[in-house]
């Protein structure tokens, strides 16, 4: 009888050392690294983790000096020091500061790293850096949601905002971003298993399903509910307040938490499924346990500022570019980079047209396009 011999394993490609790259591996954010002479430079992982962490304190020192209100660095410190000791009399910064301005930076920073992270986990799912989270549908659901609750709201529920209160439509959002998500992944679901490509797919008729309820809403809505919708379609941290900053905090660090826990699941999916089956990877678990992560973060992030797009599209696609397709290091630093992005663009929001306020959306996607389509055409000239 002979003798079957093993040839030798192979290493997933997210733990091969940094700077090594494998033979005709043109896939990924890795054959868009930087190079030198042919060879990969990457910047170590806690070097990656502590700009991240950098570009935050620098993009929120700068939001919390700039605004319709300005606060000059010396009155920011003061304020700083007055609130840490209770000391010092109230002052008009000191107020602005503490009651406006830091809960709305606070909610920019759960937002990014809500967006950033969710966006990590499913294009480590979808094995595709060009993926954004609101393919599966999560921010039309709870779009439309919002817009059912703004327009049929008093007619349908009569008592339910006057039982919630300004958490009716936050409330609403979630959960029809959760049922969206949840619908989504009953779709896909086949014999073997969730299929990543009907999940797309699914997403994409969603997303589709979803626009067209909100064209209803706006042919039935009075000018008031359509500007209503308007605004929160177009997403802004001008209705930040602290119990918005808690729910979002709150979530956004149990979606981080399962995000890192699956990151090495999902070096080994990188390899393909089947590989990760043979390296005892519980594929099925992965996939739900990052939708579930996905569906919180994005679902909780869009209830209470509206629809913040490319984000999630962005910060990992550039942390890759820098860091390598680890997901120990993409998902944290892809949280910190989406973190500064939603901060620094909040504070060009604010000052641009100051006093007047741009909506945050259209900040981010008038940036977020030209990214995209140059991400296209860094791919289409390496295929």
């Amino acid at each position: 009888m002979g003798v079957l011999r093993a040839g030798p394993a192979r290493q997933p490609a997210a733990l091969h050392p940094v700077g090594q790259r494998r033979r005709g591996d043109r896939t990924g954010a890795a054959a868009g690294a930087p190079r030198v002479n042919g060879t990969v430079h990457r910047l170590p992982p806690r070097t990656v983790l502590v700009l991240g962490a950098a570009l935050v304190l620098a993009a929120f020192a700068w939001g919390s000096a700039r605004g319709a209100f300005t606060i000059s660095p010396l009155q920011l410190l003061q304020v700083l020091a007055d609130a840490a000791t209770g000391a010092g009399q109230p002052s008009q910064e000191r107020t602005v500061f503490l009651h406006i301005r830091l809960p709305r930076l606070l909610l920019g920073v759960g937002a990014g790293v809500g967006l950033g992270i969710a966006g990590a986990l499913m294009q480590g799912l979808f094995r595709n850096p060009l993926v954004d989270p609101g393919l599966i549908g999560i921010s039309s659901g709870a779009a439309l949601a919002a817009g059912t609750v703004i327009v049929l709201g008093s007619v349908w529920w009569p008592e339910l905002p006057r039982a919630l209160g300004s958490w009716t439509l936050v409330l609403a959002a979630f959960a029809g971003g959760l049922a969206v998500t949840l619908a989504v992944y009953a779709l896909a679901q086949g014999g073997s298993g969730t299929h990543i490509a009907l999940m797309l797919l699914a997403g994409v008729a969603v997303n589709a399903l979803a626009g067209a309820g909100l064209g209803l809403l706006n042919f039935l809505a009075t000018d008031e509910q359509l500007r209503n919708i308007q605004f929160w379609l177009l997403g802004s941290l001008g209705g930040a307040r602290w119990s918005a900053v808690l729910l979002v905090a709150a979530v956004v660090a149990l979606a981080t938490t399962i995000g890192c826990r699956l990151a090495r699941a999902l070096n080994a999916i990188a390899l393909g499924e089947a590989q990760a089956v043979l390296l005892g990877v519980p594929v099925e678990r992965v996939k739900r346990l990052a939708i579930v992560a996905t569906a919180l973060a994005v679902g909780a992030v869009t209830a209470t500022t509206g629809i913040i797009g490319f984000i999630g599209l962005i910060a990992p696609h550039w942390v890759r570019l820098v860091a390598g397709p680890d997901h120990r290091i993409v998902i944290p630093a892809s949280g910190l980079l989406g973190a500064a992005l939603v901060l620094a663009a909040d504070g060009v929001a604010r000052t641009v047209l100051a006093p007047a306020e741009l909506p945050l959306g259209v900040l981010t996607a008038a940036i977020g396009v030209p990214m995209f389509l140059a991400l296209l055409r860094h791919f289409r000239e390496r295929t």
